[in-house]
């Protein structure tokens, strides 16, 4: 009989001002991705969440009070400590120069709201697969297609 191994369960902290959303959202990764769900309900305190629970991937909304989601992905990007922690952005802001600012700002997807769990749990599978490389390649690519959209 082969040894079993126990893993611990990778750690997503999501930050969120909706109360709401954001126990269905930690619920939801619970259930479906069987994470170990932290969270924050501003970007401050999202921050200090994140150096005292060492999360494997961050969930961020872009709108809330104080230090805003772009804020909260450019502290964590401009830091070598945390340059590479997976960041999926999560926002009801649909259009297309918003997506584009969040994925400039280094986050790994940009999804919007109202999103499938399903969808949510695939994206932070493949934020955490990516390597610093990957991560880099990617936005020297959207920095590149910026200017010619005219969205930068």
């Amino acid at each position: 009989m082969a040894p079993t191994t126990n893993v611990a369960p990778r750690r997503v902290l999501v930050v969120d001002d909706d109360p709401a959303l954001l126990a269905a959202i930690a619920d939801g990764l619970q259930i479906v991705g069987g994470f170990d769900v932290i969270f924050a309900s501003d970007g401050a305190s999202g921050l200090e969440r994140f150096f005292t629970a060492a999360p494997d991937c961050v969930v961020v909304d872009v709108r809330m009070p104080g230090l805003n989601g772009y804020q909260f992905v450019r502290a964590l990007r401009g830091d070598p400590e945390t340059a590479q922690t997976p960041i999926i952005v999560l926002s009801a802001l649909v259009q297309d120069r918003e997506q584009l600012a969040g994925l400039l700002t280094g986050a790994d997807a940009y999804l919007t709201k109202p999103v499938k769990i399903v969808d949510l749990v695939k994206s932070i599978d493949h934020a955490v697969r990516l390597t610093s490389d990957e991560r880099q390649r990617r936005v020297r690519e959207l920095t590149e297609i910026a200017p010619e959209r005219g969205d930068a």
